[in-house]
């Protein structure tokens, strides 16, 4: 199901195998002013066709899907140059669930769990329209601590890693144990702009779309201490 968006509204595909979970999605977006439901898959395949055929700000992604699961079906959607501006929220079960992480190196920019609250969840919508990664300082930090503790981690520093001033390395150490620009601004001893602007050099330096992907850099890289 697939319809129009006008340029001042957010467009969202909404991909879940459960056809309560889809209706329920659609009626919370379809509520809400500026945003409108472009269209629906209930596997993978789809919604990565769906999401080719109409652009979407967002796409609602449900983990486990037959078809391609939503990780498989996230990193082809981010691997799309026609859809750069497309942004993927990941909505698991389970606020630890095995598959979180991979979905944030693959390209997710946050995820979310299914009991959300509606509110939170339009507001989730919105804050990564505009650009910004969905990523609770607290649920980051526990998330990175799941995974770097794994005994098959491999780091694999990114190829950019030395292009980074030595406070810029500390500030995405920072990010990626969770942080938000003010924690590391306190942390550091400096005002919350100098904190937004060291985090926003790195971003550019290391190319990464939004700050879920530094995350995942600093995590690869080595640069997270837990």
């Amino acid at each position: 199901m697939v319809s129009g968006v006008a340029a001042d509204e957010i467009g969202v595909l909404i991909a879940d195998d459960q056809d309560l979970v889809r209706i329920g999605l659609r009626s919370l977006v379809e509520a809400e002013d500026g945003m409108r439901v472009v269209g629906e898959a209930a596997d993978g395949i789809e919604v990565v066709a769906a999401a080719a055929a109409t652009s979407p700000s967002i796409v609602l992604m449900d983990v486990r899907m037959p078809g391609i699961d939503g990780i498989e079906a996230t990193r082809r959607i981010v691997a799309d140059p026609a859809l750069e501006q497309t942004r993927v929220i990941v909505l698991t079960t389970f606020e630890l669930d095995e598959y979180v992480f991979d979905a944030l190196r693959h390209g997710a920019s946050g995820f979310l769990t299914k009991d959300t609250k509606p509110a939170e969840l339009l507001r989730a919508i919105r804050l990564v329209a505009a650009g910004e990664a969905l990523l609770s300082p607290s649920v980051t930090r526990r998330v990175v601590r799941e995974f770097a503790t794994r005994p098959s981690r491999t780091l694999k520093p990114h190829p950019q890693l030395g292009t980074l001033t030595e406070r810029e390395r500390e500030i995405v150490g920072l990010v990626g144990e969770g942080l938000s620009n003010e924690e590391i601004a306190a942390r550091l001893v400096v005002s919350p702009a100098t904190a937004r602007t060291h985090v926003s050099r790195a971003m550019i330096k290391l190319g990464a779309r939004d700050r879920a992907q530094l995350v995942v850099f600093a995590y690869q890289s080595g640069l997270v201490s837990l």
